[in-house]
């Protein structure tokens, strides 16, 4: 059991993978064709939710444009998602055991940081460019876990979760970047109120209030406060996950022996066709009615959130962000400009740095005995496995956009290079890594 919920985990971000790589490529095909106009005229169209005078999305006075409707709140919603999946783990899960949590955390640390130098070594200092120093930090959780999960059951399971870890702590190691490195100035009426939210949620969580709804009113709260406080807003995402109940509290046993007294009870059907329609008795249906709200009693609301927020993640938010971000107009880039400036330095840091980083940490931690080699993985595997940590997506888009985009026209061009570089850097490394994981994998263990 222990082993379904991160398997589950790893399925959902394989799935989300697909439709980001879609969003992706339509993205790139608008922003180089007649649809350009119409592509970049929907991401600046205004967005606003209003109640009189106040507008819901907007900032300073300034209406949400569609594009930042989707970095600033959907986003948050997003790593609401990998925060209440991560609490999970740590909790109950693979990640409860330090010694297992240890190696990707620490992996995490040297990905982090040799990127970071690589981009500072290789990319020209003049007009700026070294704002975008973090671009390279990140790993994307869905594209490169999408990429291990072509290989089935020939990837041991240690390695899935080192790679699932290490990316969301690298995700997180970049929130924590956009709060620190990228705030010009802090509000601090707003981060009182947002300050406010969190007690609330914990003292909502101290005396086992249950109600969804509790949780995501004082969140979005908190949100609001945070994107008025000059801190990133998806910041209270992440925030937000830490204070939700994990705990189903009291009465467990009484719901689990009520569950199996009204499966007992209930009458044997037969259904000799699939098409037959069964009818039940009242008595029947109020079992069925008292099976499902024990049910409810017994799932978390830690649970019940991420389960009810996993299709809206997949199949809207992460795709509508590859959509709005990754549509780099082609017509004004030359080829050399891919190997130069702030591309040049995204793609190495990327490439080189990420895997440099990751493996060398590891190793070191490994060879001092701090941590453990993950469970079924050679050397091989596990340094092609840290050859996917350079796919970066996600948090590399934010970190470009927050350091570029303040600029004006030469940050626009600066940006456009920068998403350049992240796709070509996210290219290779999941190239890269495929390659040397169908070499180093066992083939005896290929799906059939």
């Amino acid at each position: 059991m222990k082993n379904y919920t991160f398997l589950s985990l790893f399925k959902k971000y394989s799935t989300a993978s697909f439709w980001l790589i879609a969003a992706t490529i339509l993205a790139l095909i608008c922003a180089n064709t007649p649809l350009k106009e119409w592509y970049f005229g929907l991401l600046e169209k205004p967005v606003s939710i209003s109640f009189g005078d106040f507008n819901i999305f907007s900032h300073h006075g300034e209406p949400f444009t569609f594009q930042v409707l989707i970095n600033d709140f959907l986003m948050a919603i997003f790593f609401l998602s990998v925060g209440l999946e991560i609490k999970r783990e740590i909790l109950v899960g693979e990640l409860s055991s330090i010694k297992k949590a240890i190696l990707p955390i620490i992996g995490a640390c040297g990905g982090m940081l040799i990127p970071v130098l690589i981009f500072a070594l290789t990319c020209p200092s003049e007009a700026g460019m070294m704002r975008g120093a973090a671009i390279p930090m990140a790993t994307d959780i869905a594209f490169s876990l999408g990429v291990l999960a072509m290989f089935g059951k020939r990837v041991p399971l240690g390695l899935k979760i080192f790679l699932t870890t290490l990316a969301v702590a690298d995700d997180l190691g970049g929130i924590l970047v956009i709060a620190i490195c990228y705030t010009s100035s802090i509000e601090w009426n707003w981060m009182l109120v947002a300050l406010l939210c969190v007690i609330a949620m914990l003292i909502a969580n101290r005396f086992n209030v249950k109600s969804k709804t509790c949780y995501l009113i004082f969140g979005a709260i908190m949100w609001f406060a945070m994107l008025n406080s000059g801190i990133h807003a998806t910041i209270s995402g992440v925030v937000a996950a830490l204070c939700i109940p994990a705990s189903i509290g009291k009465g467990t046993r009484y719901y689990i022996e009520r569950i199996r007294n009204n499966i007992g009870e209930f009458p044997i059907v037969e259904v000799t066709d699939k098409h037959q329609t069964v009818v039940f008795s009242n008595d029947e249906i109020q079992m069925l009615k008292s099976v499902e709200s024990a049910a409810d009693h017994l799932i978390s609301p830690l649970q019940h959130l991420e389960d009810d927020l996993r299709e809206f993640i997949n199949y809207i938010i992460l795709p509508l962000f590859a959509f709005a971000n990754a549509g780099v107009d082609l017509s004004g880039v030359h080829f050399a400009d891919i190997f130069s400036g702030v591309s040049l330095a995204v793609i190495l840091g990327l490439v080189i740095g990420k895997f440099v980083g990751v493996f060398s940490f590891s190793w070191l931690a490994i060879k001092t005995k701090v941590a453990t080699m993950p469970t079924g993985a050679s050397w091989k595997s596990f340094a092609s496995v840290c050859m996917l940590c350079g796919i970066g997506f996600t948090v590399s888009m934010f970190i470009a956009d927050l350091a570029y985009s303040p600029l004006g026209t030469d940050g626009r061009q600066m940006l456009d290079l920068a998403k350049l570089g992240i796709l070509c850097g996210t290219i290779i490394s999941a190239l890269a890594g495929a390659l040397l994981l169908d070499r180093t994998l066992p083939k005896e263990e290929k799906e059939k």
